[in-house]
């Protein structure tokens, strides 16, 4: 690869999210351990357990037909009827035990909280071409999507949306071969129409955290289009290409005909991660150093906002769905007139408007979670328990109005939980960091990230509680939710920084960001190779 020519990559990328604790079904020790194992009478342990001694049973059917045999001792009266009779010493054969139950028989595995803190959407199989120069200068000359129809389970459903990446990857990853550059060189891609394309560089692939099944798809598909084409791969942490997504947009205004330009914004800033699949606080000093400020404990603001909409919403308005993003639909449902519907929101000014209780006209209120702590944590669960609750208090018998303000009123409680703990990070940030490692920028990335009111929420937050010279940076919606371009991008940087990944690498279900965590963060699993800045 040549310093002048401009660096350009395929990307595969499966977007993962494990719904549901996964099964775990691990393989047995090196000497296989069976239930039942015939032990030779030369063993030292058949003289311990191969003459043991059983009392003798009779098994009585005190009744004409379809009886329950019953148990009693051999000695006993013999009772009048049919009467089958166990008598003598049976052969009993030595059973092995097994020292690790568990082991042998694999064991269902509730997800913890850090496990729940990385579940991720799964439903989207997506293939882009991105590029970038020598100047910063970036364009995506393909992005698609397939998002698996899982609208009859009115939520993603695993086993569709593997069988949706299975069907969609490959003739994605043949119509964005169409979208390469035309190459001049020798050593370019021969196309079936008989063009020649111009060969990428390095090929990036989403690793994880994510259910293994569906990111093996989209990491074995890298994997045989690296050594299909002799180059380099990079598996790609999904968080980080969320966190990075704001310097491909700067990357993508930068006037190809201007100087170089730095990417926006500078480490360090801080990151909400809010989607379906995650909900995150994360301080970032540079590509691989993050730092988990706060995490939900218990389930995603998307999910919450999902849950809350299937409620909310009229059964018309389900029915008629064309996917399964119902937040966003919920938002569309309660601001049909965009940003003019909450124009006239005023934020909390301090802690102790935040704790209290708005009480609606209909009777209902909605309590904001960890309201009386500065505690760093995130929860939703509750939020979404309470809608479903007013809404079967009701009996589903809402009228347009009520259900308009009880969905604005369970967003507006998600969103200020989110921004006060915002603020409480900010303030704990100021503390330990002064001048230039001081946090200017405020990063919100994710499929959320999308919602107008929830931006409107946190720049009023930030305004009137101390913060209004940090700047809110987010993604346009189509970069929002999970897709490939957003990989590649994660996947330029890293390549460029020297990483790449090695081909014995495997689909990670849990991989943290957090560099002070015990798996290492960004680095810590096994399968890099370190190269050296890419020139």
């Amino acid at each position: 690869m040549y310093a002048a020519r401009p660096k350009l990559q395929v990307c595969t990328a499966v977007a993962q999210n494990a719904t549901r604790p996964a099964l775990s079904l691990k393989s047995p020790s090196a000497i296989p351990r069976t239930p039942i194992s015939p032990v030779s009478a030369a063993s030292p342990t058949s003289r311990r357990f191969s003459s043991l001694q059983v009392p003798s049973y009779g098994y009585i059917n005190s009744c004409s037909s379809k009886s329950i045999l019953k148990k009693q001792p051999s000695n006993a009266k013999a009772a009048t009827g049919k009467h089958i009779e166990f008598k003598g010493t049976p052969t009993v054969h030595c059973v092995t035990p097994i020292e690790n139950p568990d082991e042998y028989y694999g064991t269902h595995t509730k997800m913890s909280r850090e496990e729940r803190r990385w579940k991720v959407r799964d439903d989207d199989t997506s293939v882009a071409i991105v590029d970038k120069n020598e100047r910063n200068k970036a364009k995506i000359h393909f992005l698609e999507n397939v998002t698996a129809d899982s609208r009859a389970h009115r939520g993603i459903h695993p086993i569709l949306a593997l069988e949706s990446h299975q069907e969609s990857l490959a003739n994605l990853v043949n119509k964005a071969l169409r979208s390469l550059p035309v190459s001049d060189h020798n050593n370019g891609i021969r196309l079936a129409d008989g063009s020649k394309r111009r060969r990428p560089d390095f090929i990036s692939a989403t690793r994880g955290p994510g259910m293994r099944s569906n990111l093996s798809v989209g990491l074995d598909t890298g994997k045989a289009l690296s050594v299909a084409w002799q180059i380099p791969m990079v598996g790609v942490h999904h968080m980080q290409a969320h966190l990075l997504t704001p310097w491909l947009v700067s990357c993508l205004a930068n006037d190809a005909s201007s100087e170089l330009d730095t990417l926006s914004p500078r480490f360090p800033f801080l990151s909400i991660l809010v989607s379906g699949g995650h909900s995150i606080l994360v301080h970032s000093q540079s590509l691989t150093d993050h730092k988990i400020m706060a995490s939900s404990d218990d389930i995603a603001m998307g999910e919450t906002l999902d849950k809350s909409a299937r409620e909310i919403l009229p059964p018309s308005l389900l029915q008629d769905a064309k996917n399964t993003m119902y937040g966003k639909i919920l938002e569309q449902f309660v601001f049909p007139n965009g940003p003019a519907d909450f124009a006239d929101y005023h934020p909390p000014m301090n802690r102790g408007e935040e704790v209290v209780k708005r009480q609606s006209p209909w009777g209902w209120s909605i309590t904001t979670p960890f309201a009386n702590t500065r505690a760093l944590q995130l929860s939703f669960s509750s939020i979404s328990s309470m809608v479903t609750k007013i809404v079967k208090d009701r009996n589903d018998n809402l009228s347009h109005e009520e259900r308009v303000d009880l969905g604005r009123e369970a967003m507006r409680v998600c969103f200020e939980h989110l921004a006060s703990r915002t603020i409480i990070a900010l303030e704990a940030l100021r503390l330990r960091h002064r001048g230039d490692d001081e946090v200017k920028t405020l990063v919100v990335s994710g499929g959320v990230a999308a919602n107008r009111f929830l931006m409107t929420v946190l720049r009023s937050f930030l305004d009137v509680r101390g913060f209004k010279h940090i700047k809110v940076v987010a993604p346009p919606p189509y970069l929002c939710t999970d897709n490939a371009a957003m990989i590649g991008w994660a996947g330029i940087e890293m390549f460029e920084a020297g990483w790449q990944s090695d081909l014995s690498c495997r689909a990670l279900r849990k991989w943290t960001l957090d560099a002070q965590a015990e798996d290492g963060g960004v680095l810590g699993p096994s399968g890099w190779i370190r190269n050296g800045p890419a020139l």
